[in-house]
């Protein structure tokens, strides 16, 4: 199940205070064309949409960039090294470090707030692409992302306030689904995991990426699994070491299927989401959109190596 646990995290506690914050190797990752991405506040429309193909490549290929986190998304830090913060992001299970996904985030990206006030018995997720965070006048203050968690102060007719890095604020009450903190996001089914990503179709893959701004393979299974309440680890290849291993005669909607090089022999480097009928859900790689696949006569019908149930 999908809950926010915080025994991990110290009475005065760091969150995520932009809209996506991603999460870098090293400081030194950073590029000059990446600035409007580590600011705050962020542009994460402006910035992935300046990055031609290669700039966008180079972020995989030269080992840039790690994760992303959501607005509100709580974090660890371990170490601070000039204007950036060294964290671990407990939401995002990894092989990495067994207490969430490692890296590193501009500090400016980040607030502390105390743990007692901001820990509510309700949540609300964000159930849209996006959904805009307003003031009590209703200016809208920030585009947030699919899936973005944040504390429930109060629910009204029309919006719920919500606790953030900067003070409370709302959300339109048909944009979010509110759940008791304490018992997570209710499973969903694989036909409801496969329906949380087919609004993304088309939606332009971005290497790290966990937003509806843009997702990465594993981003997408993660977080169409997150919608259904069950946490799932980051990346592809612990995803395909967890779960209920699946026959690849057996396949059912919602299950996650594996591709690795030399077909289906070495490393794990993809992962996508059975649709039925021989097909599956994917963020394919820089430069294509989400798309819905046959599987019989392409490269992936020959690494296909391994499928994983997480739903139930």
């Amino acid at each position: 199940m999908f809950k926010q646990t915080f025994d991990l995290f110290p009475e005065e506690m760091w969150v995520t205070a932009v809209q996506v914050a991603t999460v870098w190797t090293k400081p030194e990752s950073v590029r000059e064309i990446d600035q409007p991405g580590v600011t705050n506040p962020t542009n994460i429309e402006g910035w992935i949409d300046s990055l031609d193909y290669q700039a966008s490549l180079a972020l995989c290929d030269e080992n840039r960039v790690q994760s992303q986190l959501l607005y509100g998304e709580p974090v660890l830090v371990t170490e601070i090294k000039d204007d950036f913060a060294h964290v671990i992001i407990p939401s995002q299970p990894s092989k990495k470090d067994e207490r969430g996904y490692p890296g590193w985030v501009p500090l400016s990206q980040l607030k502390k707030v105390n743990k007692a006030d901001w820990v509510q018995p309700k949540t609300a997720a964000v159930n849209t692409g996006k959904a805009w965070l307003e003031s009590e006048t209703g200016e809208k203050v920030m585009k947030l992302s699919y899936q973005t968690l944040l504390p429930v102060a109060a629910v009204g007719d029309n919006r719920v306030e919500v606790k953030t890095a900067h003070g409370n604020r709302f959300l339109p009450l048909q944009d979010v689904r509110i759940f008791q903190t304490e018992e997570g996001i209710e499973p969903g089914s694989g036909e409801n995991i496969v329906k949380a990503g087919e609004p993304y179709l088309n939606l332009s893959y971005f290497w790290g990426g966990m937003s509806a701004f843009g997702y990465d393979c594993s981003g997408l299974a993660y977080a169409t699994h997150k919608a259904n309440g069950y946490k799932i680890p980051r990346d592809a290849g612990d995803q395909a070491n967890a779960g209920s291993e699946v026959p690849l005669d057996s396949l059912e909607i919602g299950d996650l299927l594996f591709f690795a090089y030399e077909e289906g022999k070495g490393k794990i480097h993809h992962v996508g989401i059975y649709y039925g009928d021989g097909k599956m859900l994917h963020s394919p790689q820089t430069g294509k959109g989400i798309e819905i696949t046959p599987l019989a006569g392409t490269k992936y019908e020959k690494e296909l190596c391994a499928a994983r149930r997480y739903w139930k």
